[in-house]
């Protein structure tokens, strides 16, 4: 038996206390009516209505089940309402992991942008790196996770194998799970202030020979790593030595200690004044990033996060300058006091 059908009808009788008007109410005829109500009264084991010549009425029992029946039907009807708004991803909480290189004023601008496409929907945050978080995906501990490409597994080099360059792109996605629409963040530059490098308004790879280069260590995102070095090279810097960074912080705190310069978004740089951020001209070196989630029975809202994430990521790079003296980004307080000095632009 479909209890909340014969509820419903059960409600329309009992409001009506007329089998006719209610049959009309509901839209069919009378004589299936009257057999849902006999088919109610005997799955519950009691009468619900005395009928007599003089018209219907509402039993003790058929009185305790109209006040309860209300409660019920309301709530079935706010149960599916809700359900239907899990599925079109508007509802519930989504276990996102998200890269430590994502600067924080990146980070948000696209939950911001989020809050505002599906209210409902509370984000819990994990910091982890694309290597790390591919295995959490796997194992369904994420939702969906903004990971760097290419991505590959890592592995311990083999100390007796002859050096050979990196592969081109390195493994691909793990079987299981996709990605959303890819973003493509140019980088730039960050170096202290007070370095011979930060005269000018831009600069190219090869002004950087000689220069130690800080980046993240090759477990974090293995792929993006051998890229970002295949990378280097080919554009005409070959890094004197890599110094790792586990973190933004990190970073920033070695490029002010001169142990290295680093390849970055200019978010990452904006909050530092000992450093100063400039774009790379004559280089595709850039972040591929994405949002990844299982194939197979993902999160309602992964896929609206990463169609949010491939609208905000774009929009958070500055364009390039207009001019030779023409600053990258909205000038800081620390930018004018710098000037002032003499101190690096």
């Amino acid at each position: 038996m479909d209890l909340l059908r014969h509820l419903r009808y059960f409600r329309a009788v009992a409001e009506e206390l007329h089998f006719g008007r209610a049959a009309e109410r509901l839209g069919m005829a009378q004589p299936p009516l009257s057999q849902r109500i006999r088919g109610l009264e005997e799955e519950l084991g009691t009468r619900l209505f005395d009928r007599n010549s003089r018209g219907v009425r509402l039993t003790a029992a058929g009185e305790v089940l109209l006040a309860e029946s209300e409660e019920l039907l309301a709530l079935a009807e706010r149960l599916r309402t809700r359900v239907a708004r899990a599925g079109r991803g508007a509802y519930g909480t989504l276990r996102v992991g998200v890269v430590p290189e994502l600067p924080g004023r990146v980070l948000a601008q696209i939950l911001t942008a989020f809050a505002a496409e599906a209210p409902e929907v509370r984000l819990e945050l994990h910091e982890t790196g694309t290597a790390a978080a591919l295995r959490l995906l796997d194992d369904r501990e994420l939702d969906t996770g903004l990971v760097l490409h290419p991505v590959r597994p890592a592995a311990a080099p083999d100390p007796g194998a002859r050096a050979v360059e990196p592969a081109a792109e390195g493994v691909g996605l793990p079987a299981g799970l996709v990605s959303g629409p890819m973003a493509c963040l140019p980088l730039g530059v960050v170096v202290p202030r007070g370095s011979p490098l930060a005269g000018g308004s831009a600069l190219t790879l090869p002004a950087l020979a000689g220069q130690p280069l800080v980046l993240f260590p090759r477990d974090a995102a293995p792929g993006v790593y051998d890229a970002m070095l295949r990378g280097c090279r080919a554009g005409g810097y070959r890094p004197a030595s890599v110094v790792h960074a586990t973190s933004p912080e990190t970073m920033l705190a070695l490029v002010i200690a001169g142990r290295g310069i680093a390849l970055a978004h200019p978010a990452v740089a904006r909050k530092e004044p000992r450093v100063l951020w400039l774009p790379l001209t004559g280089s595709a070196l850039a972040w591929r990033m994405s949002f990844v989630r299982p194939a197979k029975s993902p999160h309602p809202a992964a896929e609206r996060l990463a169609a949010v994430a491939a609208t905000v990521l774009p929009a958070t790079t500055p364009a390039p300058p207009a001019g030779p003296d023409r600053p990258t980004d909205d000038p800081r307080p620390w930018d004018i006091v710098y000037a002032l000095t003499g101190e690096g632009r």
